[in-house]
């Protein structure tokens, strides 16, 4: 059975993907599934502990999300200038962070809400 009509591309999938990968050859589209399966395999890798910063101690790896990446425990400052943490460096927490790497390769880091 098939449709007239091309499968709907996601609503987060940016409009020049949207419109520019219907155009693609099957060659090409094969060859984009394939790069992009590389690419979210590479991003899922675990981060090695000297990526991390020097403050968190990795407690586990990330499997069940799909960011991949490495869970954390880490103190924080909370930016507030008047607090004791930005004046005698007694930092809050310590909190638990996934830190992930992004398909750019850029490192980041997003808090774990542990209700």
């Amino acid at each position: 059975m098939t449709s007239e009509e091309p499968p709907a591309a996601p609503a987060s999938l940016p409009k020049y993907l949207r419109k520019g990968l219907p155009k693609q050859n099957r060659e090409s589209l094969v060859e984009t599934r394939e790069y992009i399966d590389e690419l979210l395999e590479w991003t899922q890798q675990p981060i090695e502990n000297e990526e991390l910063p020097d403050a968190a101690d990795p407690v586990d790896e990330d499997e069940s999300s799909p960011k991949g990446g490495t869970v954390v425990m880490e103190k924080v400052t909370c930016g507030d200038e008047t607090c004791k943490c930005m004046k005698k460096g007694e930092k809050h927490g310590p909190y638990k962070y996934l830190y992930y790497r992004k398909a750019d390769g850029t490192l980041t880091s997003e808090y774990i809400d542990n209700r």
